[in-house]
Formats: structure tokens, C-alpha cells, sequence
């Protein structure tokens, strides 16, 4: 745990000063149930002891017994409580998380890059208020029954960003801070304020994209909004933030710490009096000077729900001014050494279930295999199949109707969606017959939660992608729809391989000064995968459903599936 000193306190005040809890969780990204291995279920103690932590029901246990005796303690998360990797709450559009976190009693939330996943208004209109109209059939694909058996109804908390905004208008996607209440001596309330921010990348970002909505520049945003929290009379002021940074010696120690948040709280408002940070899944806990020297806790619980994050706060009883002497802070493992709340843990095993009989609900039948298996052009029926599956979901609206669709299948770095064959024989076991597709192999196969955009590219950069198939000797092969055809010649030079007029779109050649629609997921075009052609693109229309529901829905609009002929591109 630690101090702030600053200068000598004076004399105490004639009325004792009010304590004020904070508890944060952040990145917790929908993990309900306990994991064992290091990156999501582990945390190292400085004497190299490994503990066991995370899971819901045991992060409930903890922040009962932390809370415990508290007049004044506030519950809250730095962002990224969703979009959830583990697949009982993915295949359910993280309603389970939103439940779990209505159940440990969060008060407010800051807005991370991934619960931009869906879009702004997905956030408010569904997820804080509980609304399905618009989004799909409910109990289906939105609106799924809870562990209650009543219907999805959204956070019992709000969400907040001060520093996302409308790109057109300008104006904040939601209320930009939170005001909570404590109580001293004698009933008197005194306001705490949260400016809750986002990480500056979160509307270019691959799962978060959208073209709709625009980051304002961090500093000056907590900057702006210290200033309006005092002179509403909020004396005592946390920037709640979702960037993060990193520091070594252990998630108490904050040796050489680095990052974007650590030059944030070098430069942030001294009007702020706590950092809480998250995003970088890192876990710190540092003490940092103010623009005027005073100490201050910035800290980061790293991700999972392995860490809670206290913060104790003193306020005088009669301004509502924070004494930062007083201050401390701690990074509190969330250990399996205590009985897990049975409630939470009732309502992880019931998702936990649900999610297994989703993941058998068979969804098309095939006549063969569908593999990352790839002839000697680097075409795959997979790669193809995923192509296609682009390509149709991109063809139903005109905004984001395309020419083509394009998806790394073996990128020279970063991650392709192409995840596991789906193979023709897989067994016999229930949901899992010989020739059938269930949600559950649908979803491990094709995609990591991005975005498909259509995006306007000309010939010419179409071909520069092409061509930056072949990068310092390692092929990295692209993936194309049905309707396009080329060749190539790997006797040449890297960089000219593929002839313009050897490049068939709807039977007729790529045209270099022509500018094509092209369908491909947010991660490829933004660069991440390597293909640096593909970042010049123009007018990004971001369409209605990610890869894996689009995987889903593609495949229920097709109910038997035949493996394409590999001859798209010939070498």
C-alpha cells in the first residue's frame, strides 16, 4: 500500500475528516468463470509466488469482504468490461457481463475501445437501457433470457466518455463525467467527481471502428472537464481512464513506469486528485507528481477480473478537499482462498450452460472439408468461404455494397480470423455429426470480433496489396470473393508478380484509376496484418454485423455448403 506525503498537514480540523472507498475493475472482458493459466486466471507476487485468481463469483466475495464496514464505498469499472472473448458471453452479445456487473453492484462505468464494438448507439440504446428494437430477434441473436428468466434490460449503471464525440456535431456520445455522493458527519453530502475517458484511437481501432464518431485529445478533455467539476463545486476529482501504461517490480511496485497515462498524470490537472487507469492489461500501482508536485495515486488492476483496485480517500468535512497525505492505494489480488458468492457464481454456471447448448445448435450442413489447408497459389477453402461470407454481408445495403472482398489467411504478422478447419467428419457425438456445422464450430472458425467495412481503394492499391503478398521471401496469400480471378509469377521480383491485366473482377480487368468497393475486415485495413496498400483507402462504411455473427447468419441463408474449387488465383 501506498503513501502520499506532501508538505506538513496543518492543524486538524475541528470535525473528523469523511473516508471515502474506491473500488475499480478493469478489462474484465465478460471472464465469469475461474481460468488457470497465466494470462487470464494467474498473478506473481514479487518473490516469484504464483497465485490462482479471477472469476466472477470470487471478484463478488472480495468486494464484499473489502466494502465491508464502509460508509462510503464506491464500486466502478476503467472500461472493456465487454466485448467477451469467453464464448459463453460472445455468443450471447455480452448480456451475461452486463448482468454479472449489475450484480456486484457497479455504480458507473468509463467507456473502453470495445464497448464501442457494436456502435454508440448500440451502447446506449441497448446495452445501458435494455432496448431490442432494431437489433434482432430476441432470445435469438439480442434479448436472450436471463439467469432470472426474465428479459435482457440493460446495465443498472451508466456509461460514460467525456472525450468521444459525434463526429459531425462535435458533441459527447454520453454524459462526459459522474457525481457521487458521500455522506460525513451528521448526514452532510459531499459530491466526488469521475471524468471518464477513453483511449484517444478507440473510432479507428479494428473492433472498435467506426466512422461515425471522433477522439478528443485526452489532456486537454480532463483538463476541461476538472475545471467545470469545480466551479459545480467538486472538490474531490478522479480521472477514471481507459489508457493505460505499464511499470515494473510487480502490480503494487511502480518501477520505471512508462505509457500514455504515465505523461497524462505528469501533465493532467492538479484539481485531479487520483488517476484509475486500464486498457494495457497492465498492473501497477504508482505514486506521481501533480503539474505542482503533489503526489498522487495513478493505478491499474491489469485484466480478467484478477485484480480489484482500492483507492482510500480523506475528505475535509467541510470543503469536500481530498488531504492527499492521506491518500493510499493498493492492488488487491482477487484470490480463491474464500467461498466464490453463490449468487454470482449461479449466474456464470447458468451462461455457462446456455453457452454450451448454443454452441451445439447445428447451422448448415457440408458436403466437404473446409480447411487453412493451401494448394500451392495459397488458396484455401476456408479463406475462400470466409471471402465470400464478406462479400454476401457487404451486398446487402447499398452503403456497403462491394465489388470485391478480400481476408488474410496467413499474414506476414498480426492474426488472421481464420481460427480452426471445419473438417466433413468430426464424429458422432451430439450436435457434432458427420457433415454439420454447429454455432459452436462456426464461431472457433472464422473470425475475432472486427468489423467488416467497405471501403473505396483504387485499382492501383488493390494491386500494391497484391503485390505485398510476397514480403522479404514469406508469402502471405490473400484471400479473394468468388468473382475475382488472378494470376500471378513468382519467378519475378517481389513487386511484380501480378499483372494488372491478369486481375479479373466480374470477368473484366482492374482498372488502376478506377476506385472499388472492397469489403475486408477493419484489422487487415488498417494495416495490422501487413498489408500497408490497403491503409490509403477512402469513404469506410462500416456494415451491420462483425465476422462471426456475419459467419452465423451467412450460414443459416445457406444450409448446405459445398467447398469452392480452388482456382481463384493461379500461380
Amino acid at each position: 500500500m501506498g503513501t502520499f506525503q506532501t508538505a506538513p498537514a496543518l492543524a486538524a480540523p475541528a470535525t473528523a475528516p469523511v473516508d471515502v472507498q474506491l473500488l475499480s475493475i478493469t478489462d474484465f472482458h465478460g471472464y465469469l468463470q475461474p481460468y488457470n493459466d497465466a494470462a487470464n486466471g494467474q498473478v506473481q507476487l514479487p518473490d516469484g509466488t504464483k497465485l490462482s485468481v479471477g472469476g466472477a463469483a470470487y471478484n463478488a466475495a472480495h468486494l464484499k469482504r473489502l466494502s465491508a464496514g464502509q460508509r462510503n464505498s464506491i464500486l466502478f469499472s476503467a472500461g472493456d468490461n465487454f466485448s467477451g472473448w469467453p464464448f459463453e458471453v460472445d455468443a450471447f452479445g455480452d448480456e451475461p457481463t452486463v448482468e454479472v456487473l449489475n450484480k456486484l453492484g457497479v455504480r458507473f462505468s468509463t467507456t473502453g475501445n470495445h464497448e464501442l464494438d457494436v456502435s454508440a448507439s448500440y451502447l446506449r440504446d441497448h446495452m445501458m437501457k435494455g432496448r431490442c428494437a432494431g437489433f434482432g430477434q430476441r432470445d435469438v441473436d439480442t434479448c436472450f433470457t436471463d439467469s432470472t428468466g426474465r428479459r435482457f434490460h440493460g446495465a443498472d449503471f451508466p456509461f460514460s466518455t467525456g472525450n468521444i464525440v459525434d463526429s459531425r456535431s462535435g458533441k459527447p456520445i454520453l454524459k462526459p463525467y459522474t457525481i457521487e455522493w458521500v455522506r460525513g458527519a451528521g448526514g452532510r453530502k459531499l459530491p466526488v467527481g469521475f471524468i471518464n475517458l477513453t483511449v484517444p484511437d478507440a473510432p479507428v481501432g479494428s473492433t472498435s471502428y467506426q466512422p461515425g464518431l471522433r477522439s478528443l485529445p485526452l489532456l486537454e478533455t480532463a483538463n476541461r472537464y476538472a475545471a467545470e467539476l469545480r466551479k459545480r463545486g467538486v472538490r474531490a476529482i478522479v480521472a477514471n481512464v481507459h489508457d493505460g501504461g505499464t511499470a515494473a517490480g510487480g502490480f503494487n511496485a511502480c518501477d520505471k513506469p512508462s505509457g500514455p497515462v504515465i505523461d497524462f498524470a505528469k501533465q493532467a490537472s492538479p484539481d485531479i486528485d487520483a488517476i484509475v487507469t486500464g486498457h494495457w492489461h497492465a498492473g501497477f500501482n504508482c505514486s506521481l507528481p501533480d503539474p505542482e508536485g503533489r503526489p498522487r495515486p495513478v493505478i491499474e488492476g491489469l485484466n480478467h477480473g484478477r485484480l480489484i483496485s482500492e483507492i482510500d480517500l480523506k475528505l475535509d468535512a467541510r470543503t469536500g478537499e481530498v488531504d492527499r497525505s492521506a491518500t493510499t492505494s493498493v492492488n488487491h489480488p482477487v484470490t480463491r482462498d474464500i467461498a466464490p458468492d453463490p449468487e454470482v457464481q449461479r449466474i456464470a454456471d447458468y451462461w455457462t450452460a446456455r453457452g454450451d447448448r448454443r454452441a451445439a445448435e447445428p447451422l448448415a450442413a457440408q458436403t466437404g472439408d473446409f480447411t487453412r489447408a493451401a494448394n500451392v497459389s495459397g488458396e484455401s477453402t476456408l479463406g475462400d468461404l470466409a471471402a465470400d461470407v464478406q462479400y454476401w454481408e457487404a451486398g446487402k445495403t447499398a452503403p456497403g455494397r462491394a465489388d470485391l472482398a478480400l481476408v488474410s489467411t496467413k499474414p506476414a504478422k498480426g492474426s488472421t480470423p481464420l481460427a480452426a478447419d471445419l473438417p466433413f467428419a468430426k464424429g458422432t457425438s451430439a450436435g457434432d455429426a458427420d457433415g454439420r456445422i454447429t454455432f459452436g464450430e462456426a464461431w472457433r472458425a472464422y473470425g475475432y470480433g472486427n468489423p467488416i467495412l467497405t471501403v473505396g481503394l483504387t485499382g492501383e492499391k488493390i494491386h500494391q496489396a497484391l503485390e505485398q503478398q510476397w514480403q522479404k521471401g514469406r508469402f502471405a496469400p490473400l484471400a479473394v470473393s468468388g468473382n475475382v480471378r488472378y494470376r500471378y509469377d513468382a519467378s519475378r521480383p517481389e513487386g511484380q508478380r501480378v499483372d494488372v491485366k491478369d486481375v479479373l473482377v466480374d470477368g473484366k480487368p482492374l482498372d488502376p484509376a478506377r476506385t472499388y468497393r472492397v469489403a475486408a475486415l477493419a484489422y487487415t485495413l488498417i494495416g495490422a496484418d501487413g498489408f500497408p496498400a490497403l491503409t490509403g483507402f477512402t469513404d469506410p462504411y462500416r456494415n451491420a454485423k462483425p465476422d462471426h455473427e456475419a459467419f452465423v447468419a451467412y450460414l443459416r441463408a445457406h444450409p448446405t455448403l459445398t467447398p469452392a474449387p480452388r482456382d481463384r488465383v493461379t500461380g
